[in-house]
């Protein structure tokens, strides 16, 4: 899939090291002979009862918790026989039922379950990156509540490839899922186990994997029929799949572009796959629907550039990119070694990622090239090339910590070049305009796609969407793995030329859609697809509740009174004691903070007698209240107030 020439820098793909072993219970047919069927589990049946009424698991949610309970409901009556019409929640084993848990709605947490006689594949299984009013959560994963009880039918969980937004919830999900094998090739298996032992050691050897040695390999997953077809994107072992049923056959590039070689001339083709049988549902990556430009940067023009600066620094180079960068990385690696500089990588992923792929042969360079980032004062300058982490702005990536002169290594001077080689993921563009501006203070050369085309996407173009569509011809086409916005964009690039609308579906996280005899149905009720959020190692146990505290606590900060009571006469003992956090400086505000004690003083008194029994929560929700109050009265501003009551 990559070869290697001195214009492109691409990296040739090592020979297979043999056939993968494969778990039992599932097949691996040879090269270009049919897949044979394995094993058959049948689907769980509903639950009925005697009346025909069907027991259908319904959520009770509260703030913090959720609760299932079970209610009945009456059995479900026929709907219209249109093309594109609405049905019943009822699964039938003999339609093909397609249900996006993520990466419908936004970049990242992509994950497809695909539903059919009894068994269940799983495509992709990704992490999205909390969006900036979660503070504190450290990523999301996709919600698998649909699956419970559902684990003995998963046959397989495939990945496209070993972005992020595309494996990085497998070491969490995979266990909950009773851990199925999962498919996909080389590098993509290898960042999974790597992954799954720095989440929890010695789990990844429960792992079971079916080893893609190629995209000629077929492989049987219960009923499903597995094939695959290769794409290009920017980072190795990519593969598109197909699923194959008597239903339907689904065509899934994962992510894609159109470019094949650095200089963009020799496109991939996908005009084979119009072969595959009908009907043909295009599940397709719709990232650069909105991307409308006639010509964009080739991987040659991106390589040259980078190349050029490298080779005329007259100091440090810098580069920051993201760490799933591998063949980018592999090209700065071998060039600088060809003119005769060291380079040192920062950053535990990009480390990680950098040290998977010589492992698999896809970086090939002297181990004298790659020195410690602890080693660099021991060059010149002018021969150091640093590739890290944090050009997305991220507080605590490298690039952050270098330009705050908290690096213990790396210290910018004026005649240093900084390089932003990755494209504004959206939601960052602040943190790092911050950036940026803080680095054009350090060094008079910052380098980034304003400036130069020093960055490539691995991502299809609105007029590579048009090309797919053309080539392939699919029945249905559903646009996935991207924003809401986008995905409607893609339809409408799908309208014009010639797609009908009722073939077109442009579906939510939860939404169902089942394929029988050439007809595509959406089902009316979606399934849950709520925010995971993972924070450290919980997963699951912060709500929205938490979410809005903490979100309070960094708009107004918080506000603590202490107050402490006579058991015997209800009155309170001393003075009330405040302390703030984030609200105010108690000591340059007194005036304020004694007109806060005297109200708490007031609402003890009114609430409480010493001859009766006190209801203690009571009396703090007043205190709450009443502080809460006064203190926007007087500051326009609404801290977190938190009343401690002590009895003595």
């Amino acid at each position: 899939m990559f070869r290697k020439t001195a214009a492109s820098g691409f990296l040739a793909r090592p020979n297979s090291p043999g056939p993968a072993k494969t778990p039992a219970g599932y097949s691996r047919s040879p090269q270009n002979s049919q897949p044979r069927r394995v094993d058959s589990i049948r689907f769980a049946r509903p639950r009925t009862t005697a009346t025909g009424r069907r027991f259908v698991q319904t959520k009770s949610a509260s703030a913090k918790s959720q609760s299932i309970q079970f209610k009945m409901v009456p059995p479900a009556t026929a709907k219209s026989s249109e093309t594109k019409q609405r049905a019943s929640t009822v699964y039938s084993k003999e339609n093909l039922r397609i249900t996006p848990l993520g990466g419908n709605e936004e970049v990242g947490r992509n994950m497809t379950v695909f539903e059919y006689a009894g068994d269940i594949i799983v495509l992709d299984m990704g992490i999205q990156f909390p969006e900036e009013d979660m503070p504190g959560i450290d990523y999301i994963v996709p919600n698998i509540s649909y699956l419970n009880g559902k684990e003995k039918n998963i046959r397989g969980v495939i990945l496209s490839h070993g972005h992020l937004d595309h494996i990085g919830a497998a070491p969490i999900l995979l266990n909950k899922l009773g851990n199925p094998p999962i498919v996909g090739r080389d590098m993509t298996l290898a960042m999974v186990k790597k992954k799954m032992e720095d989440f929890e050691k010695g789990s990844a050897r429960t792992l079971k994997t079916i080893r893609v040695n190629s995209v000629s390999d077929k492989i049987t997953l219960g009923n499903f029929k597995i094939e695959f077809f290769e794409v290009e994107h920017s980072i190795m072992d990519a593969i598109g799949v197909i699923i194959k049923t008597p239903q339907g056959t689904v065509i899934h590039p994962g992510d894609w572009t159109m470019e094949k070689d650095a200089a963009g001339k020799s496109l991939v083709t996908y005009t084979h796959l119009a072969k595959l049988p009908s009907p043909r549902i295009l599940m397709l990556e719709s990232l650069g629907a909105i991307v409308t430009k006639p010509s964009r940067t080739t991987e040659k023009e991106m390589y040259y550039n980078l190349d050029k600066l490298i080779s005329e620094a007259t100091g440090k180079i810098i580069i920051g990119t993201f760490s799933s960068q591998i063949k980018r990385i592999g090209h700065i690696l071998e060039y600088a070694e060809k003119i005769g500089k060291k380079l040192a990588l920062d950053g535990y992923s990009m480390k990680m990622n950098v040290e998977i792929a010589k492992e698999l042969g896809y970086i090939k360079m002297h181990k004298e090239t790659l020195i410690p980032v602890s080693d660099i004062h021991k060059y010149p300058p002018d021969r150091i090339v640093i590739i890290c982490t944090g050009a997305q702005g991220e507080g605590n990536a490298v690039l952050s910590r270098i330009v705050n002169d908290e690096h213990r290594h790396i210290k910018i001077q004026k005649k240093d070049t900084i390089i932003f080689s990755s494209s504004v993921i959206p939601g960052n563009e602040r943190t790092i305009q911050r950036l940026k501006d803080n680095l054009y203070r350090k060094c008079d050369n910052v380098i980034h796609s304003d400036i130069l085309d020093v960055h490539t996407s691995g991502h299809c173009s609105a007029q590579d969407i048009q090309d797919i569509l053309r080539q392939i011809r699919p029945d249905f086409f559903l646009p996935v793995y991207a924003n809401y916005y986008m995905l409607k964009e893609a339809e409408k690039l799908a309208l014009k030329i010639g797609f009908k609308k009722e073939n077109i579906f442009v579906l939510d996280n939860g939404s169902q859609l089942e394929f029988k005899n050439n007809k595509a149905v959406l089902l009316p009720k979606k399934v849950d697809t709520s925010y995971v959020m993972v924070d450290g190692l919980g997963v699951g146990d912060i709500g929205q509740v938490v979410l809005r505290d903490r979100q309070v606590l960094s708009e107004d900060g918080m506000f603590v009174i202490t107050v402490i009571i006579d058991s015997k006469t209800k009155k309170i003992i001393g003075k009330p004691q405040v302390t703030s956090r984030g609200f105010i400086f108690v000591k340059e505000n007194f005036d304020l903070v004694n007109a806060t004690k005297k109200k708490v003083e007031e609402v003890v008194a009114k609430k409480t007698s010493a001859d009766q029994a006190i209801n203690w929560d009571y009396v703090k929700n007043n205190i709450r209240d009443a502080v809460g109050s006064f203190l926007y009265q007087k500051t326009q501003r609404r801290p977190m107030v938190l009343p401690v009551v002590i009895e003595v």
